[in-house]
């Protein structure tokens, strides 16, 4: 049994009854495989969300090119919306998770080291690269957007994503000469006030 399919039924069964209550024997009895197969695949769900991040990364990387003249944040904000366009299939496990981490903040504990790691890659494919000695700022800066775009995202249901795609280039307005690494002491890009 490959990755993909049991990584998919693990998604579709968190959406329908939600990320906690899926167990490992019912995501191996909704691929169709042994208990064996998934544990070869996937040692624990923890290792299944990273992956499943992973697949999104891989998804928005394969079609990361840079546009002629596009500026860094035209770029980022390309590489954004490209992610949430991946993760759109998966939008009702997503909403389930975001549901149930209030209840059980350690079940997105997993995630949180897959989500840096994304937002760094971002930052490298948007032309910045998440460097020293502010890059670990820059990256949770940008996991924080992802975050609070994401907020919106879950309840847009438009076919244009407006309400995503609004919230996102607010945030990237005020935001982007920091992610970019354009931005000193003298001369705080945070503090503008044109977002």
């Amino acid at each position: 049994m490959d990755a993909d399919t049991i990584l998919d039924a693990a998604l579709a069964l968190a959406a329908e009854r939600g990320w906690r209550r899926t167990t490992l024997s019912d995501i191996a009895a909704h691929a169709g495989c042994g208990l064996a197969d998934v544990y070869r695949n996937f040692p624990s769900k923890g290792s299944m969300a990273r992956a499943a991040v992973a697949r999104v990364d891989a998804a928005v990387l394969s079609e990361a090119e840079a546009g002629e003249g596009e500026s860094f944040r035209d770029r980022l904000f390309d590489l954004l919306m490209r992610r949430f366009d991946a993760l759109k299939p998966h939008r009702g496990a997503i909403a389930a998770l975001w549901r149930e981490l209030p209840r059980d903040p350690l079940a997105g504990a997993p995630l949180a080291p897959a989500l840096a790691r994304s937002m760094a890659w971002m930052l490298e494919a948007a032309g910045a690269p998440p460097r020293r000695p502010f890059g670990p700022v820059r990256v949770k800066l940008l996991a924080g957007i992802h975050l609070s775009v994401m907020r919106v995202w879950l309840q847009d249901d438009s076919e244009d994503l407006g309400r995503t795609m609004a919230r996102l280039d607010k945030a990237l307005k005020r935001w982007a000469p920091v992610l970019e690494g354009r931005c000193g002491r003298e001369n705080y890009c945070g503090a503008q006030k044109n977002a």
